[in-house]
């Protein structure tokens, strides 16, 4: 571990108890230096908080490699295009970080950790900056909704079609504003592989009083417009290997998986393919007669479906992850894990104990 990963690590763990403090310090002292910032926003910050502290722990976690550190800082800085951000924005965002952490941290804060988030903060912004001047597609990209199906009580499939070409590749997410809820970004998977129509499928849960997912399962109407920032996310198919491949998918999470399916569909003969789907009652596997359809087209492909609440399905029973773990032996597989933050984290666990290497196991962390 380099100099500087250990001293971020040390600093970060005197303020990881205190995010939600320093992550309204910040914006708040941000806004206050720089009234102007404040447009760029949502009324509504919490969400955008949480969004905050999760790029900034990613960041942390990936300056070790330097690969997955340019990929992961170039689509935030691409993504960010969006929010009409300019290089001296970088600057007052880095002093009202670095101002935020020292504040919470209190007196275990030393000159030491000043310096290395000011050091690592510059190596952000520069990559972010740099893939954003480089970036020549569209800051937004401007989509028509054409079709809208409520699939459960609090679950919708979606499609929709950019005005100008959306590059992409399978497993992808992209963040989402809608007219009903301005200035509200948040992340939602591509449910389908690229295609030659450029339409766009997404399966959305609406979470409690979420202010998006809401209107978009309860709102949104064929004709509506939405807007869309750059694709994100590393979990892709690496086509190099021929290991066989075993997908986990919780609820909506079942979207990438569906495109990574979708694009095994064109070239895949000889890796056989795994797909878990769970969901608490058989309500929630909304998608389950079109993931047998495309089973039965594909002899290398396998559906097991299962619930966690509902006594009187006839499938399997249980955490989505414990029935994985029935199925094995799984050590020579490549994973793919999508759904709940709580899901993700409990087949993580559950793959760890199975001895399956984490580098053959892919998932975006993010929540809707």
């Amino acid at each position: 571990m380099s100099d500087l990963s250990r001293l971020l690590k040390e600093s970060w763990a005197l303020v990881e108890d205190k995010q939600d403090k320093v992550a309204g310090y910040f914006y708040a002292r941000m806004f206050l230096s720089n009234p102007q910032l404040r447009d760029l926003f949502p009324v509504q910050m919490d969400v955008q908080r949480t969004r905050l502290l999760s790029a900034i722990v990613t960041a942390m976690q990936t300056i070790e490699d330097p690969e997955r550190f340019a990929e992961y800082l170039g689509s935030l800085g691409r993504d960010h295009r969006k929010f009409q951000v300019v290089p001296e924005h970088y600057t007052e965002v880095g002093k009202a970080l670095v101002e935020a952490l020292r504040t919470f941290a209190g007196e275990d804060w030393s000159l030491e950790y000043d310096q290395a988030w000011r050091d690592a903060y510059q190596a952000m912004s520069e990559r972010m900056i740099a893939a954003a001047e480089a970036d020549t597609n569209p800051p937004v990209w401007h989509a028509e909704v054409l079709t809208h199906e409520r699939r459960a009580l609090d679950v919708a499939v979606f499609t929709c079609r950019p005005m100008e070409p959306l590059n992409y590749r399978a497993g992808q997410y992209v963040s989402l504003e809608c007219s009903y809820q301005p200035r509200l970004w948040r992340p939602f998977s591509i449910a389908n592989a690229p295609n030659k129509s450029g339409e766009l499928e997404f399966h959305v849960r609406s979470l409690g009083a979420g202010w998006v997912s809401g209107a978009l399962v309860r709102r949104l109407v064929p004709g509506d417009m939405l807007r869309l920032g750059a694709p994100m996310g590393t979990m892709t198919l690496d086509r190099k290997s021929t290991r066989d491949i075993v997908c986990v998918a919780g609820g909506t999470g079942l979207a990438p998986i569906k495109a990574l399916v979708q694009e095994l569909t064109q070239f895949n003969r000889t890796r056989w393919v795994h797909v878990f789907f769970g969901g608490r009652t058989r309500d929630d596997l909304y998608d389950l007669e079109e993931l047998s359809e495309l089973a039965a087209a594909h002899p290398w492909l396998s559906v097991v479906p299962a619930c966690s609440a509902d006594e009187g399905y006839a499938g399997e029973q249980g955490d989505i992850s414990d029935v994985v773990d029935r199925y094995g032996p799984w050590r020579e597989h490549d994973f793919f894990v999508a759904g709940p933050i709580a899901m993700v984290r409990a087949t993580l666990r559950k793959l760890t104990e199975l001895g399956v290497p984490s580098v053959r196991v892919k998932y975006d962390s993010f929540s809707k």
